[in-house]
């Protein structure tokens, strides 16, 4: 592990590459502009450096030699909320990235790619998470109820009536909560898109893949009628009562 550590109220961030010579760069680069740099090469590392400490940030290479980074960023997303930037190469790079988006990467960047402009998204990425930690309708505990179901935004956790936790991507996370501040009104594809972030290179029609994902989630054995309609040439409606507790 390289480790580098300037200023103490510096953000904290964690780069995982295996590659020594991206990996020695990118911590020279990031160190330079005054944040704080823990560099792993690989699974393990990194979840030991998460055990002790949740950085502000993480940068994921996405090709790790013997590990994918796809189900690296899906065991970070069962631990953590922590924004994800991406580096992906050539290979399966279009599925790469929005598979990357889906499971919760909150960025990502194609190699080669400029060190000024990785920066630029990593401050981005650290200033909504600041944002986020202001606003204090977001900062307190949030449990929706409806059919018998449970959800917590805080917690990112979908409990079926059932008692059993349905797991969520980012985009079906992102989904459910506009649904849950709007329920029994018509919201449009371009509200949905608006509402959930998606990434400008992932098409508009992937809402309604996230739709039919979402609505699998929200399935139970004797539930005959989907909880989100669909109303054509419209959008989407989530068909029950909400409590906000």
């Amino acid at each position: 592990m390289d480790i580098r550590m300037p200023h103490s109220s510096a953000a904290h961030i964690l780069v995982v590459e295996d590659d020594a010579a991206m990996r020695r760069m990118l911590v020279a680069y990031i160190t330079d502009h005054n944040m704080r740099v823990a560099a792993v090469s690989g699974r393990q590392a990194l979840l030991h450096a998460l055990s002790v400490r949740e950085p502000d940030l993480i940068v994921l290479d996405l090709h790790l030699g013997d590990d994918d980074g796809l189900d690296i960023l899906r065991e970070i997303r069962e631990k953590s909320v922590v924004p994800v930037i991406l580096i992906t190469g050539h290979r399966r790079e279009e599925v790469d990235r929005v598979i990357g988006l889906e499971l919760g990467a909150d960025d990502y960047l194609l190699k080669p790619f400029s060190l000024r402009e990785l920066l630029a998204r990593m401050r981005a990425a650290l200033r909504r998470r600041h944002m986020d930690r202001l606003n204090p309708s977001r900062r307190r505990e949030r449990k929706y109820h409806f059919a018998g179901w449970q959800f917590s935004q805080r917690q990112r956790q979908l409990v079926a009536p059932c008692g059993e936790i349905r797991a969520l991507t980012k985009g079906e996370f992102a989904l459910l909560s506009a649904f849950l501040d709007a329920p029994r009104r018509v919201l449009s594809r371009e509200h949905l898109l608006l509402a959930t972030r998606m990434h400008e290179e992932v098409f508009d029609r992937s809402i309604d893949v996230q739709i039919v994902r979402l609505r699998r989630k929200l399935r139970t054995g004797d539930s005959a009628t989907p909880l989100i309609r669909t109303e054509r040439g419209i959008g989407y409606a989530f068909d029950a009562d909400v409590e906000l507790t």
